[in-house]
């Protein structure tokens, strides 16, 4: 089995949805529940971003989550958490540009964990090559609702940067929409991440099916 490293890389790169947990916008439905309707449609990043959950809950989600990827032979990808994501052996991680630097990150998760950094300038880009990242997030394409403490969009001329200069794999990510994902395919964008797309989204299967399509990921 590859490491999650490789896996998470190897899944980047080659493109297509990554889907973000929000159990708020999930109508109703637990994280356990929205991500085995994920698995079963296909979908092979998933990451599990809980701002407000206390830590045993998050463990106790995310080993199941865990059990569940493995077994559909996805990527379980960690939002900040770097405790968490030891604990349950997370393929990857995923930090802000305030949480601890990448270089630190690799000292405590080892040399087999992705370590994804969201970046939000051609400066952070370039940044991200230098310091040891994995794969980056590239964003806030479009104004976002999902997170509280999110920064202006950067709109479609930053991710067509990234797109044409950066050599790491890179995840588009805010305020995608089935409408515009066709824009962002446009622009360079391979992985796009999408949260309340998918998670707030009453058929969630078929919500995976139509944004397939619109990336031209099916026929």
């Amino acid at each position: 089995m590859p490491s999650g490293r490789r896996l998470v890389t190897s899944l980047i790169a080659s493109g297509g949805i990554y889907c973000l947990t929000a159990e708020k916008f999930s109508l109703g439905r637990s994280n356990i529940e929205v991500v085995g309707i994920m698995l079963d449609a296909g979908i092979k990043l998933v990451q599990y971003r809980e701002k407000t959950k206390k830590m045993g809950a998050k463990l106790e989600e995310c080993r199941k989550l865990r059990e569940m990827t493995r077994a559909a032979g996805a990527a379980l990808i960690i939002n900040d958490d770097i405790d968490l994501a030891l604990l349950v052996g997370a393929d990857g991680v995923h930090v802000g540009q305030e949480d601890l630097p990448v270089a630190e990150v690799r000292r405590l998760v080892g040399p087999d964990v992705a370590i994804g950094l969201s970046t939000h300038s051609p400066q952070q880009a370039a940044q991200a090559t230098l310091v040891g990242a994995d794969n980056i997030g590239v964003g806030p394409i479009y104004a976002t609702q999902t997170k509280e403490d999110v920064c202006a969009p950067v709109g479609l001329g930053y991710l067509n940067h990234v797109a044409t200069t950066i050599d790491l794999p890179f995840v588009a990510i805010g305020g995608i929409k089935e409408h515009s994902i066709a824009e962002v395919v446009a622009h360079g964008g391979r992985c796009v991440a999408m949260v309340t797309e998918v998670v707030g989204a009453e058929d969630i299967a078929g919500k995976i099916r139509s944004l397939n399509l619109a990336m031209g990921q099916l026929s």
